[in-house]
């Protein structure tokens, strides 16, 4: 895939997989697939020029995401805890990677 371009992701996908001296993120997509594709697209626009890799995995079962906490759909959570929810805008999906990126 190419690592320029804004794409929907696919599942087990690595967002820069390329640059290992990033450090590495897992995150799961959970939502209905119209939503998680059009989230995964926003996200892979994001964050495909920061300095991180990451994974994407998708889990559309809602008994699933509702045993795991999940209210709204889609939610994104990094690496075990939510990060985002709803369908977020560009610019929020960047400042919240770059808040992480701070920690």
């Amino acid at each position: 895939m190419n690592d320029i371009a804004c794409h929907t992701m696919n599942e087990g996908e690595i967002l820069n997989g390329t640059h290992t001296e990033y450090p590495f993120f897992h995150g799961i997509i959970y939502g209905d697939k119209i939503s998680s594709a059009k989230l995964s697209k926003r996200l892979s626009c994001s964050i495909k020029h920061m300095p991180l890799r990451l994974e994407f995995n998708f889990e559309y079962d809602t008994l699933k995401a509702i045993e795991n906490g999940i209210t709204k759909d889609p939610t994104f959570v990094l690496n075990g805890k939510k990060f985002l929810e709803g369908l977020v805008q560009v610019e929020e999906i960047i400042k919240a990677f770059e808040r992480k990126l701070n920690e």
